[in-house]
């Protein structure tokens, strides 16, 4: 009796040991060939290639990595239940052979949407929008509300920095050299709007809006209908987004769709603000299929 128990608890413990065996395989077969999103959700973490520049993405004095596409992806990312994001800092032009190359998982830099970009990763649909912005004297006295508008006021100055593409902008849209005047730096701009040697200021939004909060100056407004420039025959405002490898369709797909319940709901406004961002500054309707053309 004690042989044929022996040899019956044998059996037992073989049966088991080929069972969990059997098992094995399928599980490595299905680790092998889940998504990226399969596999983030699974670990509970994901890495994300940024290039620390702010107000995009960027790391603090204490090691924290945040900025407005670090906190957007995050509250994303969390509400698809992966709960921590691991920053890899990579130089901008390395973030896409990076992403390609499998160092990251997602890009978070505020990356512009574009066609040459949009050949190499699947960028999510917009999550921010950078235009031109225009700050005049309360009340905007000379209703300003656009670059043409200034260049059909003989009586408009506007002033810009020294460098900055906007002067570009300014006499594309037909504003005489005579009407632009040039600063050395931003808190000169304010000064000559102060001052009134100037009647408008012009920048990129989050930057305007910056200096705006900065000169707390009642008597300063920014012009909040402003209409974009368009030179030659395209608008010169960007779309920030974070990309995928292309094949990570699914990882995308949830994104986008946890995107567009925030845009609804206000959530991202408010992640916005909080860099420095405002009204002016959301994506709208704007998709990234419409940028990749």
């Amino acid at each position: 009796m004690k042989k044929f128990g022996s040899l019956m608890l044998s059996l037992t413990l073989l049966g088991a040991v080929m069972a969990g065996c059997a098992t094995q395989p399928a599980d490595v077969l299905r680790v092998a060939n889940e998504t990226s999103f399969e596999k983030v959700k699974r670990q509970g973490y994901v890495s994300v290639g940024f290039a620390n520049e702010k107000p995009y993405a960027y790391a603090t004095p204490d090691g924290k990595l945040t900025g407005e596409a670090v906190e957007v992806a995050r509250t994303i990312l969390k509400k698809l239940g992966i709960n921590q994001m691991d920053g890899v800092l990579t130089e901008f032009g390395s973030l896409i052979p990076g992403l390609k190359a499998k160092r990251f998982d997602i890009i978070t830099a505020g990356m512009f949407i574009n066609p040459e970009r949009s050949k190499e990763v699947a960028f999510a649909n917009p999550e921010y929008s950078i235009g031109e912005a225009l700050a005049v004297k309360k009340g905007n006295p000379l209703k300003l509300h656009s670059y043409k508008d200034i260049s059909t006021n003989n009586k408009a100055r506007v002033a810009v920095m020294v460098g900055a593409i906007e002067k570009d902008y300014l006499t594309k849209s037909g504003v005489p050299e005579v009407q632009i005047i040039t600063v050395p730096d931003q808190p000169s701009a304010i000064s000559a709007l102060q001052a009134g040697r100037a009647d408008a200021i012009t920048m990129t939004g989050p930057s305007l809006q910056a200096v705006l909060e900065s000169a707390k100056d009642a008597g300063i407004e920014r012009v909040m209908n402003f209409e974009q420039p368009v030179i030659d025959g395209k608008s010169m405002k960007g779309y920030g987004a974070a990309a995928f490898r292309i094949e990570d369709k699914d990882f995308r797909e949830a994104y986008n769709q946890e995107l567009e319940k925030m845009k609804s709901s206000g959530e991202l406004l408010t992640i916005l603000k909080s860099f420095g961002f405002t009204e002016q500054e959301l994506p709208g309707d704007m998709k990234a299929e419409q940028l990749a053309k």
